[in-house]
């Protein structure tokens, strides 16, 4: 008896330590934990995420990427009781675009250079890292920064795109790699920007590179293994080759010339949304290569699938559907800005619809059973059109193709009235929340200039693009009042009724390039701006109900999801992307951070660094004319992808015009040997001379010269413009650069 009581107590005791050891191994953070939290997330979980599931689980919150959450605990009554819970420095001083994902209090989250970070919400760490492993020079390949807009989550790994082209699968838990795939062609100007997409037990991805030489495509791959599934080119190719899908050999039909030797460009590099239940994948395709329809397609044609909402079916990459915003594009005007899935009720008639928001300045709203336009409306000023006609096909006014050999101010510009920044619907309010730029570009069209050819701007380092290179082309301005001035760049962060096709109220931002938002069944809006302040509004009146210094510019967008109870809101914070190269509010770049509120949060914000002084350098030139005129045509070909125009602003770039005497000495050593590139700045030495290095920078110091002394910016383009012309004529002769 007494054995038996010994027996009984001694497994009394071995199952309160099992259960022990089980309750410490979920321990919340732990890698048990991860791996039980994040193993779960299948097929049916994401079908099944709701704008009510506590977890923020996919991109857009659901597979209908609204960006809404139901949640109110957080609303209109007590956002003013809204605090910082915690705030985490992740170190990068370049842009941060991702958009996190969070399961079970567990986040993950991308940076600048493809670098994935996995922090725990509860503790505000971070629990590991992945650094992602692109070389430096891979910047010469990018039009728009080292960013990454975002992962996946499947079944206990993450997914994400490389800026070299990579699909890289991680353990969940850990951070270790699972497998990893070159989606991209090998030594190429592709490159990967964008969030991948979970659809049927695949990952999709697409990619960038059309301002280069690209053919676009996206591809499907086994979540599991990372074999491909299949690949639909946006495209078609050579047409004495064998198309690899039909509707490619019918979109060849809509193409004239050679296009394919330069690729034709379409590249699918941010939205991709997947419906489930119609088993389709929706796609946004990118700009042609060239950009200039003139070039790339000289007999004319709609050139299919640039510039288009693409519908695949998600088994096997079949076309479906098209609609194209901007046929035979002209103006870097893509649809690869986000989609929107919503049921609505329009005309007493409930419809499956896809809402947009391209670059082109107008808002459609089409079925997305069948691609059929249901309604379009410009929701910026645009003076390309005259409007869209029954079938929402654009009515093109004269001269919008810029073929007369003159500089044409178009609205919008290249950055468009709307851009990658995400935007929000609310099935509270029924509006759609856009972050709208306001931007007028100049366009040029240079036959001279075809396939490949280094003459244009950011040409020497690939670039196609049709911006005017030369400033004494005669201009062609805009005479409407509502028109932007030629170098104003502002935003606004429109409420949009997709049903009625109008503006309810619009709220005026001095500069564009403002954050994604954020729509809550609070009644809020929540969104980062570009002046460095976070803003929670009443999402019927735009009224700001509550703000929060976040000491630089926001681009990605904030999310909501709950952790025990609590609503939290978290905004990942780090100014650049295209526009934040060249402009920005503050002189000083702060290291990239994610602040995330609750109710009663009362962290300390992390210490906003004192501005530092910008001064322009006191170094001059006695460079000739022609040789200043001539760095000038260098610059605009080698280095104004990424520093803008120098003397100006300066953004997450800095102003080469502010520089340092000891910079500015160096610039042998820097340009032609690669002395900063730990730093982001690729080596020129195969591509420039020493002579072609002074004369940039004879360039910068011209212009900083110019500026110091007060000179007038438009005496400052006119001065450089006569000794562009002179450099044209009878300068420096080492590149032909007319």
């Amino acid at each position: 008896m007494k054995n038996q009581i010994i027996y009984a107590l001694a497994l009394s005791l071995a199952f309160i330590f099992f259960y022990q050891c089980q309750d410490a191994a979920l321990v919340k953070g732990s890698v048990e934990h991860i791996r039980t939290v994040t193993g779960g997330i299948d097929d049916a979980a994401l079908a099944n995420t709701t704008a009510s599931s506590e977890d923020w689980l996919t991109h857009g919150k659901t597979y209908q990427e609204q960006r809404y959450v139901a949640h109110d605990q957080v609303n209109k009554d007590n956002v003013k009781d809204l605090g910082l819970a915690w705030a985490l420095e992740v170190g990068s001083k370049r842009g941060i675009e991702g958009t996190p994902l969070v399961v079970d209090g567990i986040m993950y989250a991308t940076g600048s250079w493809s670098v994935v970070y996995a922090i725990d919400v509860r503790k505000g760490s971070i629990i590991w890292k992945y650094e992602g492993g692109v070389p430096v020079e891979k910047v010469t390949d990018l039009c728009c920064g080292v960013v990454n807009r975002g992962v996946a989550l499947y079944k206990g790994a993450v997914y994400v795109g490389t800026l070299d082209g990579r699909l890289v699968s991680l353990d969940a838990a850990d951070g270790s790699v699972n497998w990893e795939v070159q989606t991209t062609f090998k030594d190429s100007k592709y490159s990967i920007t964008g969030a991948p997409r979970i659809a049927d037990g695949k990952v999709i991805i697409g990619n960038g590179g059309a301002e280069f030489s690209a053919r676009g495509f996206v591809t499907a791959y086994d979540a599991d293994t990372g074999e491909q599934v299949w690949r639909f080119y946006t495209v078609p190719g050579d047409p004495s080759d064998e198309f690899e899908d039909p509707a490619l050999e019918a979109a060849a039909k809509t193409w004239t010339g050679e296009w394919w030797k330069q690729g034709g460009g379409g590249t699918v590099w941010d939205a991709i949304v997947y419906d489930p239940e119609l088993k389709t994948i929706y796609i946004g395709v990118g700009n042609g290569t060239h950009w200039d329809r003139q070039i790339r397609s000289p007999e004319g044609g709609d050139n299919l699938y640039l510039s288009s909402i693409v519908a695949l079916n998600v088994e096997d990459g079949s076309y479906k559907w098209h609609f194209q915003t901007t046929p035979g594009d002209s103006w870097d005007y893509t649809a690869t800005q986000p989609i929107i899935l919503a049921d609505m009720t329009i005309d007493g008639k409930r419809r499956k619809t896809l809402m947009q928001a391209p670059k082109n300045g107008y808002f459609y709203v089409l079925d997305r059973t069948t691609g059929e336009f249901i309604s379009g409306e410009a929701y910026v000023y645009q003076n390309w059109t005259s409007g869209l006609d029954e079938n929402g096909r654009p009515i093109e006014i004269e001269g919008a193709r810029y073929t007369d050999g003159k500089t044409h101010w178009i609205t919008p510009s290249s950055t468009g009235g709307h851009n990658w920044h995400s935007m929000s619907y609310s099935p509270q309010s029924g509006l759609v929340y856009i972050p709208a730029n306001n931007e007028s570009g100049p366009y040029y069209h240079n036959p001279a200039i075809g396939f490949g050819s280094d003459k244009g701007i950011a040409g020497g380092i690939g670039g196609n693009v049709s911006m005017a290179g030369k400033l004494y082309f005669p201009p062609v301005f805009d005479p409407n009042p509502k028109a932007p001035l030629p170098g104003m760049f502002t935003g606004k962060l429109i409420a949009w009724d997709p049903v009625a096709q109008k503006e309810v109220w619009g709220i005026d931002q001095p500069i564009g390039n403002n954050g994604g938002i954020l729509s809550t069944g609070g009644g809020l809006v929540f969104q980062g701006d570009g002046q460095g302040m976070m803003h929670a509004r009443d999402a019927s009146t735009g009224e700001s109900l509550w703000s929060f210094d976040i000491r630089a510019g926001a681009i990605a967008a904030p999310i909501s999801y709950i952790v025990d109870g609590e609503q939290y809101i978290t905004l990942p914070v780090g100014w650049g992307g295209t526009k934040g190269l060249s402009h920005k509010v503050f002189n000083r770049i702060h290291p990239g951070t994610f602040y995330t509120f609750k109710l009663g949060g009362t962290a300390t914000p992390p210490e906003k660094l004192p501005a530092v002084t910008e001064t322009l350098t006191t170094m001059t030139t006695k460079a000739p004319p022609e040789n200043i005129g001539y760095g000038f045509d260098l610059y605009a070909r080698y280095c104004i992808g990424c520093h803008m125009n120098t003397g100006v602003m300066g953004g997450a770039i800095p102003d080469l015009a502010k520089s340092s005497d000891g910079t500015l000495s160096s610039y042998k050593q820097i340009v032609l040997e690669g002395a900063l590139a730990s730093q982001g700045m690729p080596n020129f030495g195969d591509m420039l001379s020493e002579e072609d290095v002074e004369d940039i920078k004879s360039h910068v110091l011209y212009t900083a010269e110019a500026f110091r002394s007060g000179m007038a910016p438009l005496e400052y383009a006119t001065n450089l413009a006569k000794m562009q012309y002179l450099a044209d004529t009878k300068g420096p002769k080492r590149k032909d650069i007319r």
